[in-house]
């Protein structure tokens, strides 16, 4: 004989606990150590876009050799490009963004940084 599943079943609420402990646990070490992953997010997404907009419009390459030219561990950092402003955009998605522009006389020049 077949038993019927009862409405106040909860099987599956150990898993969305855990979750949510999870969650908690990530946002907090998020919210305390924030000064410190901004900084090293500012200092990285500033140095990929220097040196990807230095490699492809001084260097003349393309935007995937460029990505090669960085440090080992800068797996999270994304870069994107704008031809016609002559800029590259390095990004930590959600944390940080940093801009470095090709200027003749210059070379590439990083956006200011508020703060």
């Amino acid at each position: 004989m077949a038993t019927a599943k009862k409405a106040g079943d909860k099987r599956g609420t150990p898993w969305l606990k855990l979750l949510a402990v999870v969650v908690l646990i990530g946002g907090g070490i998020a919210w305390y150590y924030g000064d410190i992953i901004d900084g090293y997010a500012k200092a990285g997404t500033g140095y990929a876009a220097k040196t990807a907009c230095s490699c492809r419009f001084i260097g003349g390459r393309e935007m995937g050799q460029c990505k090669d030219d960085l440090m080992p561990g800068m797996a999270a950092i994304w870069l994107s490009e704008d031809d016609a402003a002559r800029s590259v955009t390095a990004s930590v998605p959600l944390v940080e963004s940093t801009t470095a522009t090709y200027r003749d006389g210059y070379g590439c020049v990083l956006e200011r940084w508020d703060g």
